[in-house]
């Protein structure tokens, strides 16, 4: 069998690299893996650094696409995906996730015909101004086998139309929809250990153990909105201020170019100034899951980094206006707070006192990839 995989932004390069991990252990054999690179994130430090550390195969493809309006982005992609998917003739088109690389490959394999297979199918954050929430909805709406991470997850299909009862051959028009568990559980599960050698970016930036906070901010409405990026910087420095804590805050590319432009000058003096904010450049994925299981508690925008503060059972403020994944808010590990600075301060005064918070099981057993590399190779 002959997969596809297209991966453009650096959560799909993460993901990617448990399913390609399983074809090198156990499918080796019977699966043939090609890896197109969309270009998606195309600074060094977002992208060639995961293929290197995670051990990731080198794309057969670059498209180096790079930057632009979501429209032209798209296009190209398109353009790009199907001249490959005619070269290749594969049986599986594999995405991930909701990112316009996403996008672009569900149109491409559509019109000509290629079995889609989307990993992280069924999530919602039932707000259709996001990006992400249209791509997801139309690749899952394109594809043949869609595996999703968790149950309601899986739930959110069915409300869609998608049953749960179809049987073999899965087709476009006969999608089978499976409840799998999460392909980053098995890649957080397979790298905890390697940390603890590799990683010293603890050391490096003199944090102790459960006595910071990881920050995380990338998303647009929040780095191009002036007031929402204003009400999350302060929060920030209010925290660490009074609660005497330092904060460490890896920064995406994006975020980095606009604190000078959209942050008020004597915030931003003062964010410069302090010597509990650490402000940091990009982080590779084994020092991201250093930060994620030393710290004590994780605010973020990415949905990836939201799953991750569960899976290393830390509590969670999302700077945002709603979640994808509702079981973490559910299970009262985490709180939803927008850009509200007050709403902000108040969920960390919570967490900062609550104590016995539980973890339960809901993103599966760390076997995600395989079931998903078995159940290709049933129906193909």
């Amino acid at each position: 069998m002959k997969i596809v995989t297209v991966i453009g932004a650096r959560p799909q390069i993460i993901k990617a690299a448990a399913l390609s991990r399983v074809i090198k252990n156990n499918f080796s054999n019977v699966i043939n893996e090609v890896i197109v690179h969309t270009g998606q994130h195309y600074d060094e430090n977002m992208s060639q650094v995961f293929f290197d550390e995670l051990g990731i195969p080198q794309p057969n493809y670059n498209l180096r696409i790079g930057s632009a309006s979501h429209g032209r982005q798209t296009a190209l992609m398109v353009e790009g995906i199907e001249e490959i998917l005619l070269e290749e003739k594969p049986d599986y088109l594999v995405l991930y996730g909701d990112t316009n690389s996403t996008l672009a490959g569900a149109i491409a394999a559509s019109k000509i015909h290629i079995p889609i297979v989307h990993i992280e199918a069924g999530l919602r954050s039932f707000n259709k101004k996001m990006p992400e929430e249209i791509n997801r909805i139309m690749c899952d709406h394109s594809s043949t086998l869609l595996f999703s991470p968790t149950q309601t997850g899986f739930n959110n299909l069915l409300r869609e139309g998608f049953s749960a009862n179809t049987k073999m051959p899965f087709t476009a028009d006969n999608p089978g929809v499976f409840h799998c568990g999460d392909v980053m559980f098995d890649n957080s599960l397979f790298f905890k250990d390697v940390t603890l050698d590799k990683s010293k970016i603890l050391t490096d930036n003199e944090l102790q153990a459960r006595n910071f906070i990881l920050a995380t901010i990338h998303r647009n409405n929040n780095t191009d909105e002036p007031e929402r990026l204003n009400a999350i910087f302060s929060s920030i420095l209010r925290i660490s201020e009074d609660f005497e804590i330092e904060v460490v805050l890896p920064l995406h590319p994006r975020t980095s170019k606009l604190l000078v432009k959209n942050l008020d000058s004597d915030l931003y003096e003062k964010i410069q100034q302090s010597k509990r904010l650490k402000l940091i450049p990009p982080v590779s994925f084994l020092d991201m899951i250093a930060l994620e299981s030393n710290c004590k508690l994780i605010m973020t925008d990415s949905g990836g980094v939201q799953k991750e503060a569960y899976f290393f059972e830390k509590p969670c403020i999302i700077l945002r206006s709603e979640t994808e994944w509702k079981e973490i808010v559910e299970e009262g590990t985490a709180i939803v707070v927008n850009a509200d600075e007050n709403k902000i301060f108040a969920a960390y005064d919570y967490f900062s006192e609550y104590e016995g918070m539980s973890f339960p099981s809901i993103f599966g057993d760390g076997k995600a990839a395989e079931f998903i590399c078995e159940t290709m190779l049933t129906n193909g």
